[in-house]
């Protein structure tokens, strides 16, 4: 509640009354505390004050117990001790319902609440997908490559087209983009399918949250509290944490600096926080960092709830001005380790001992320290908590049901719009790329049906040509043959001629010469043969020619 000017938190033994200045409340703050502690209730108190401030408030309720808000708490024996306990009476404190809106990423207890992959971002996605650095680099590829070619990034859809399409082109993508390894974009897709099945497909699409629906006060001018039901989101540790991170992201890029104001914009709490920092990145850790660093300057108070201080890294635990810390538990050195160090990080108080303190609190009462108005911590108190004014516990499904329908945000976003974006652009290119390679295929074939036709025709007339030759080159050798024959043949009958005259010319010649020397023979035989009468002239005449013949005969054929 509000009460001389600051949100009454608790109350001393002694009787003070403890709070939070406004204009110091967006300077972040911590509520800790072992299981049973009552972080909760302090959660839920805080809640109520700053919507009676006129401070929207964002939290998400892990047990199902904060939706009670939509109904003023029970006047129970209990409340009515409480209230007496706290000298409430008169105060203003009434039981009394809050302004609360509820929202759900699965859209089955709340406004479904989406965002789109290009807004989440490939930083924080990969932390959702448990990707490794190979893969992460890959993820930021893809969202480069689609930022380059104004590609939309909406849903899952979206991004494994654009994954597939990096991997089917990822030879031509090298010079400008890397390596791109086809089996970081099988595990990135497989994990895209597991987060699929754990609801991611609901999750991201359109029409995505309108950060400036968060700021919203109703009727009386109270601040709308914003619940997101986290009782099945919160099985999935990676999804919660990152959502809520996202939101605050969206809320640092998003709203203008507004520097010190006399109350925040808006103070978001984050229950299970230590979710947020298991297995953080040192780039995720560090946007975390920057975030909480800068975010209260543009009037957003952050409060982080977890059991431990030391569930929170130093360097964003330090940035936490405002402190509530309820009982802790030791029963190991590292416990009573832990312990001292959430002491130590208190100003001491002489009054009491703050280890000791912190091990023995009951449930409600809290070790606080809060922001003085120049911004110093003060000194810790111990303190019972204040009781919150509305219902503490769940409700009927069918109630919130009812008050989820009757929101005039639920029209706005109950249903999802898949718009043009890179899965359809990359359907269209792929049908485009698939006809064109059609189209040059059948070109190619074109070309090579030709060519084979072209190759053909001249290997047919490259045959008939050979076979032209071939019959000129038969009936060329035929005429020569021939020729040759006739020649040969020309030449045997020009030889038997000349034989014939040579013969003819020979007979000749020796019938001549037979002739002559005869009548030389038988003249050289008669004139031997004369000494003999006649009888010898003429026998020695045929002698002689007789002779004369056999001489030639002989000389003729040697």
């Amino acid at each position: 509640m509000l009460k001389d000017g600051m949100i009454y938190t608790g109350r001393t033994e002694d009787g003070r009354e403890i709070g939070i200045l406004p204009k110091m409340a967006n300077r972040h703050g911590l509520i800790a505390g072992a299981t049973g502690t009552g972080k909760t209730v302090t959660l839920k108190g805080l809640a109520e004050s700053f919507s009676d401030l006129g401070v929207p408030v964002f939290l998400a309720d892990v047990k199902g117990d904060l939706a009670g808000m939509i109904h003023p708490g029970i006047e129970s024996d209990d409340m009515r001790a409480r209230m007496e306990k706290f000298s409430l009476e008169g105060t203003g404190f009434q039981l009394h319902s809050y302004p609360t809106v509820f929202w759900d990423i699965y859209g089955k207890k709340g406004i479904q609440l989406r965002t789109t992959i290009s807004e989440m971002g490939p930083l924080l996605l990969s932390r959702i997908l448990s990707l490794n650095d190979i893969q992460s680099q890959i993820l930021t590829v893809a969202f480069k490559v689609a930022d380059d070619n104004s590609l939309l990034l909406i849903d899952t859809k979206d991004l494994k087209a654009m994954l597939n399409w990096l991997d089917d082109h990822k030879a031509e993508l090298k010079d400008d983009y890397g390596n791109i390894s086809s089996a970081s974009i099988a595990a990135i897709i497989r994990s895209l399918t597991a987060l699929e099945m754990d609801g991611g497909d609901i999750f991201f699409g359109e029409t995505a949250l309108d950060i400036k629906d968060l700021f919203t006060l109703d009727a009386s001018g109270k601040g709308v509290i914003h619940i997101l039901d986290s009782e099945s989101l919160i099985n999935h540790p990676a999804l919660y944490s990152t959502f809520l991170l996202y939101l605050l992201s969206e809320l640092f890029e998003t709203l203008p600096e507004v520097g010190d104001q006399e109350k925040p914009k808006m103070v978001f709490f984050f229950d299970e926080a230590h979710l947020l920092f298991d297995g953080a990145s040192k780039d995720l850790l560090s946007k975390i960092e920057q975030v909480v660093r800068l975010i209260r300057s543009k009037g957003i108070g952050i409060y982080f709830v977890t059991q431990s201080p030391s569930d929170v890294p130093d360097s964003i635990l330090a940035q936490l001005g405002n402190k509530i810390q309820h009982g802790l538990r030791a029963y190991t050195p590292a416990e009573q380790k832990r312990v001292k160090a959430a002491a130590m990080a208190f100003r001491e108080n002489p009054a009491f001992d703050t280890y000791e303190t912190l091990l023995n609190l009951p449930t409600a009462q809290a070790v606080v320290s809060f922001l003085d108005e120049k911004g110093t911590p003060a000194v810790c108190e111990k303190v019972a908590i204040l009781p919150p004014q509305s219902q503490m516990g769940p409700i009927e499904d069918a109630e919130r049901d009812s008050r989820v329908k009757s929101s005039i945000l639920y029209s706005k976003y109950a249903t999802a719009v898949d718009p043009d974006s890179a899965y359809e652009f990359l359907q269209r290119k792929g049908l485009e790329e698939a006809a064109a390679a059609e189209q040059a295929a059948k070109q190619e074939a074109e070309e090579k049906q030709k060519a084979a036709e072209a190759a053909a025709a001249e290997k047919q007339r490259q045959k008939e040509e050979a076979a032209a030759e071939k019959q000129r080159q038969r009936e060329e050798a035929a005429a020569e043959k021939q020729r040759l024959k006739e020649e040969a043949a020309r030449e045997k009958a020009e030889e038997k001629e000349r034989v014939q005259a040579a013969n003819a010319r020979k007979r000749a010649a020796k019938n001549v010469a037979r002739s002559v020397v005869g009548s030389l023979g038988r003249e050289a035989g008669r004139a031997v043969g004369k000494n003999f009468g006649q009888f010898g002239k003429n026998l020695g005449g045929n002698v002689g020619s007789s002779l004369a013949r056999g001489l030639l005969n002989t000389l003729f054929k040697s």
